[in-house]
């Protein structure tokens, strides 16, 4: 099962959330996972090289690439279908050889913040990779969410994401996102992060993909 994460709103948080997906499905769920970092900052890698030093063995492995080695990867990574294939995508749309990722992916979730910057920013992102894709399942994460901010545009933002796929509770604004590691998801996040994981796995991955025997 190939998930992309993305947005081409830089900014939107794709890749910690990429973490903490794939936190979830490895140590919650015991899914067999491969995060490819595939941005252009190489935040997850960067993550995944420090703590290992630190920690035991990791429980997913992260592999770093981009658009032009990605088709060498892909046959690699295809030779174990039982794996769920996390892909933080880079914060771009005008690449062609992001195509046949758009084509051969089973899910799209995409994290956003409710400006009117990032609004039409994802909008288009969904629309473009609905035309290349057209039945590509769509989660929007409501992500970095001020707890005291008030948005304006918060009903519009829902009811036109709501049109286009499923939109999930949200995630806060809190420090506490910076301690997370690809070993783990501090503790104290878990009750905020668990109602968007729960909802994403029960809808769109769990028996959509094989588990390897």
């Amino acid at each position: 099962m190939n998930i992309i994460i993305g947005n081409q709103k830089g900014g939107a948080g794709k890749s910690t959330f990429s973490v903490i997906l794939a936190n979830y499905l490895t140590i919650e769920k015991q899914c067999p996972v491969k995060l490819v970092d595939m941005d252009y900052q190489q935040s997850v890698i960067q993550k995944f090289e420090k703590a290992k030093l630190l920690e035991n063995d990791e429980p997913y492995e992260v592999v770093p690439t981009d658009i032009e080695s990605f088709p060498v990867l892909k046959r690699a990574l295809d030779k174990n279908p039982g794996h769920i294939i996390l892909i933080d995508l880079p914060g771009k749309l005008d690449d062609e050889g992001l195509l046949d990722i758009f084509n051969h992916a089973d899910l799209l979730i995409c994290p956003f913040a409710y400006d009117e910057m990032t609004f039409v920013s994802t909008v288009h992102f969904a629309l473009v990779l609905k035309h290349l894709n057209p039945k590509l399942p769509m989660v929007f994460v409501p992500n970095r969410i001020k707890a005291n901010a008030k948005f304006e545009i918060m009903q519009e933002v829902d009811e036109q994401l709501n049109k286009l796929g499923t939109l999930t509770p949200l995630l806060p604004d809190r420090i506490d996102f910076q301690r997370i590691t690809t070993f783990q998801t501090p503790p104290s996040l878990m009750p905020v992060v668990i109602p968007v994981m729960e909802k994403i796995y029960k809808e769109f991955i769990y028996g959509k993909y094989e588990i390897p025997g």
